[in-house]
């Protein structure tokens, strides 16, 4: 059994954090479920409102909107488990759903996509749990130290994201393509030692929270031994019946193989990691209606609209969308309930 986290004045009671995935991968339902087994729930702030019929006039609205619904849908299924959400830096309104988040009590801000420098400007201490994602001890020390000379403050935790995790990644792409990158084992003895200048300044512990490529109990303990607090899950938790995506979403993760994924290049700015389809072959997502959603994202020279290519995917158009998944996916090979997985996870059971 894996033991509770505290997390300021909060309690973990099981040290899973469960992925924040956009476009809608994991909104209320499936953060709710992880909730509900002691997990974080985290909910993706990359545009929830997709849906909404008037999201191409007014995406931020709706995804401010979206981010309280989701919530309010969470906290009705999952009581008084820990509610957060992902929020990316590189998004153009970062600040705003920041704020928003800060004001829908969610009980966390989980920030990457970038090094989130301003976040503790956007949430009051006494709010919201801060936790940036970094991806080595030589980021996280330049961020602390920023935090700690304009703020002073620390973050509530860490999650530390290793170069196996789906999505946007804080690596170089020919670090990615030639396999030359660090374990997450060995970035979180690193960022331990990092911690223990602040630790001692500050007279606190920061937990951090291992990521990318933790596919079991077998990897939790391995990483926990390593000094994680805990660890932080995405891909696992597409495939079960409570995540928020089509079922066509679910059955790419189900059917990719282990050679199925492939390293491309994001508009963000950032390599990320996806499942290969036809979509990837051509990218045929021309920018036709720009929603300036991204920092880094010229719609006159960005090759493709990630935006639209996620909407594709979630709706369940696969063949015309971008379905980003840990380098596991292909170890993914049955659908269960979010309780059947953390049983897992937290037991070794069923592996």
């Amino acid at each position: 059994m894996l033991k509770p986290v505290c997390l300021r004045h909060k309690q973990l009671k099981v040290p899973i954090i469960q992925g924040g995935m956009g476009v809608g991968i994991s909104l209320g339902n499936l953060a709710g479920h992880v909730m509900k087994d002691g997990g974080m729930g985290v909910i993706s702030a990359a545009h929830p409102g997709y849906a909404d019929p008037d999201f191409y006039q007014d995406p931020i609205g709706c995804n401010r909107k979206a981010l309280a619904i989701e919530a309010d849908k969470a906290r009705q299924i999952g009581k008084e488990g820990l509610l957060g959400v992902n929020i990316m830096v590189a998004a153009r309104n970062y600040e705003e759903y920041v704020r928003t988040s800060v004001q829908c009590g969610y009980d966390a801000i989980i920030s990457g996509a970038g090094l989130p420098l301003s976040l503790p400007a956007y949430v009051p201490e006494g709010t919201s749990l801060i936790a940036p994602i970094i991806s080595s001890a030589k980021a996280g020390n330049i961020l602390l130290k920023m935090w700690d000379r304009r703020y002073k403050r620390m973050p509530d935790f860490i999650v530390i994201e290793g170069a196996e995790a789906g999505g946007h990644l804080g690596f170089k792409k020919d670090e990615l393509l030639s396999y030359t990158y660090k374990a997450v084992k060995d970035i979180v003895i690193e960022v331990r030692e990092m911690l223990a200048w602040f630790e001692k300044k500050y007279r606190m512990h920061i937990p951090v929270f291992a990521a990318g490529g933790i596919f079991n109990h077998h990897d939790i303990t391995e990483v926990m031994a390593c000094g994680a607090a805990g660890v932080q899950i995405g891909s696992r938790f597409i495939a079960t019946y409570e995540c928020d995506a089509h079922p066509a979403f679910k059955d790419a993760i189900l059917k990719a193989g282990p050679n199925d994924v492939a390293i491309i290049d994001s508009p963000a700015g950032l390599p990320g990691r996806a499942i290969k389809n036809e979509w990837l072959d051509h990218k045929k997502n021309p920018v036709t209606r720009c929603i300036r959603c991204l920092k880094s994202c010229d719609p006159k020279t960005t090759p493709y609209c990630i935006t639209q290519a996620l909407i594709e995917a979630v709706k369940g158009n696969i063949s015309q969308g971008l379905v980003f998944a840990g380098k596991n996916v292909g170890r993914i090979r049955q659908m269960m309930s979010v309780h059947e997985l953390m049983e897992e996870l937290t037991k070794g059971i069923q592996e």
